[in-house]
């Protein structure tokens, strides 16, 4: 997790402090559920209460002791007094670090949430606005038929809809605590201290556990993040195509002083789409690092502990830095429509060949032969005969064309707002009209 590519919000979820603070938050806790059992005083309660930490004398010990749970409580109990004694009472150190950890994926989680939810409605709020701006819609690259730069982005609406709900799915399924003794028996600490300490903490008790909480709820977590990272990857990906000369269609927004290139002052290169881009890579690289996680040793081994310690951080605030950046980047977006148009009717014609050949069906025609009409005449275009005219020429100069369908019926057929006749339903089907 490096500075440049995380907000402060997420930062400071991942802070030491708040990380210290969480853990002893959570002890403090497991010392109210003695007291609740009657283990622990009132008097003695009150003083544990009011604990604090030392982190610089915990780092120091850590350098001894090679435990940072161990030198974290020693750092507490040297600003106790005998009271100290009953800090971790029945604990294994996995108690309080996996319930601590959740506390900190729900706060990442609620921040990854508004920042979804932000970018959801500008993406929104875009594909209302251009839902009738016709451009050509591609497959392989190539022309096919007219959609609408609108309907493209309702599609990312959708699939923002679903991220989110994959996303509320992994939060439920990792907000989830452990207090239940060295190899999650509560031999040491009753089901009861466990049942309220998560109830304080907003999260439920794992049904089970055994001295962790199992890690296919954390794979299962950063692998909503990386799916989430893939579908921005996707859209950037989209607007890097769109932006290209050859196309000139959207362009991400380029601030006035801002410098696309060190060698080349006319350059205007989609740096933060291709930011978004590189960064999703990461995402997919930390869901295979979480998924090798579930597979421990016994009852515990630590082998997961020291990549959770990158993974989960740097996948929260990867994802939550690339909503931001996507959002400012749609939030931005300079969309050219009369290049849009343009580039419609850069193939002369072509991207009507479907309705054409619709057409000739509805005629009597049969579909091959039908195909083989209009194919034959596309292919002229193709190769720029007589003078680079278009599709509607060369079927309306071919005879076997016209013994089946006007010229009048022919251009009828050449209007791109026809394609716009049930361009609202999804728009409908969305909620957004």
């Amino acid at each position: 997790m490096i500075e440049r590519y995380t907000r402060p919000e997420m930062a400071r979820v991942w802070s030491e402090e708040n990380k210290l603070d969480t853990w002893l938050r959570v002890e403090i806790l497991v010392c109210e559920g003695w007291a609740r059992e009657g283990v622990i005083s009132a008097e003695d309660l009150e003083k544990i209460r009011g604990a604090s930490y030392d982190s610089t004398r915990a780092r120091e010990l850590e350098a001894e002791t090679h435990h940072d749970v161990i030198s974290f409580l020693r750092s507490v109990q040297e600003r106790l007094g005998p009271e100290g004694r009953l800090l971790h009472l029945g604990l294994t150190s996995s108690d309080m670090l996996d319930t601590a950890l959740a506390v900190q994926l729900a706060q990442a989680g609620a921040l990854l949430r508004t920042a979804l939810d932000t970018l959801h409605e500008t993406v929104a709020a875009a594909a209302v606005r251009y839902r009738h701006t016709l451009m050509a819609g591609r497959t392989h690259g190539i022309h096919a038929e007219p959609t609408t730069f609108g309907f493209k982005l309702a599609m990312w609406v959708d699939e923002l809809r679903r991220a989110r709900a994959r996303l509320d799915a992994a939060l439920d399924d990792v907000a989830v605590g452990a207090i239940s003794g060295a190899v999650g028996t509560h031999a040491t600490v009753p089901p009861s201290i466990e049942e309220y300490v998560c109830a304080q903490l907003g999260l439920r008790p794992a049904p089970v556990s055994t001295q962790i909480i199992q890690r296919d709820r954390h794979a299962h977590f950063v692998s909503a993040l990386a799916l989430a990272g893939s579908s921005l990857d996707k859209m950037a990906q989209e607007i890097r195509h769109l932006q290209r000369t050859e196309l000139g269609e959207a362009f991400e927004p380029f601030g006035a002083n801002q410098q696309g290139s060190s060698a080349m002052p006319h350059k205007r290169n989609p740096e933060k789409a291709e930011r978004v881009c590189g960064l999703a890579r990461l995402l997919r690289g930390y869901a295979v690092t979480a998924m090798e996680n579930v597979a421990l040793w016994h009852e515990r081994d630590i082998s997961h502990s020291s990549a959770e310690r990158v993974i989960l951080p740097d996948a929260t605030a990867t994802l939550h830095y690339m909503l931001w950046l996507f959002n400012e980047i749609v939030a931005g977006l300079e969309v050219d429509e009369a290049r849009m148009r343009a580039n419609l009717d850069l193939t002369r014609g072509l991207i009507y060949s479907s309705r054409i050949l619709l057409a000739l069906v509805e005629k009597g025609l049969d579909r091959q032969s039908a195909y083989r009409l209009v194919q034959r005449n596309a292919q002229k275009v193709w190769r720029g005969e007589d003078a680079g005219a278009g599709l509607l020429a060369m079927l309306t100069a071919d005879f076997d064309v016209r013994t089946y369908i006007s010229v009048a019926e022919l251009e009828a057929l050449a209007d791109p707002h026809a394609y716009l006749a049930h361009i609202d339903t999804a728009f409908t089907r969305l909620g957004l009209l």
